[in-house]
């Protein structure tokens, strides 16, 4: 009985780990793709295990986990994004950057300084 015992918990803790490097290779295909479609440098190629839970769906008792990852605006510079996926879907990605279409460059006016051939843009990050 003991041995039947043993092997259903090795079993179980199998899965876990067979879901749990699933759920990783797709969340580093998802910020792949995220960073090449945002235009950010993705560091390392890998995404590292920062959290782990459970939380109730209405499928059942799901396995969430959150994983940090590295990337570079410019080539310069660390910034750390995360994802969370939901068993192996994804809930979320952060990078902690404004959405493209939020920024806002200002463009000066024409007639102020005709001398003057710097135009002043906003960083990205501001």
């Amino acid at each position: 009985m003991s041995y039947l015992v043993a092997m259903l918990l090795a079993g179980g803790a199998f899965m876990f780990w067979l879901d749990g490097a699933r759920a990783r290779e797709f969340a580093t295909t998802l910020v792949q793709r995220y960073c090449k479609n945002r235009g950010l440098q993705f560091l390392d190629g890998t995404v590292v295990l920062a959290r782990i839970g459970v939380r109730w769906t209405v499928e059942g008792l799901r396995v969430r986990r959150m994983f940090r990852f590295d990337f570079s605006l410019e080539g310069a510079g660390r910034r750390t994004g995360f994802v969370i996926m939901l068993g192996t879907r994804l809930e979320i990605i952060d990078d902690g950057l404004p959405d493209p279409e939020s920024v806002v460059i200002d463009v000066p006016d024409a007639s102020a300084g005709k001398d003057n051939k710097v135009v002043p843009f906003k960083r990205k990050d501001s």
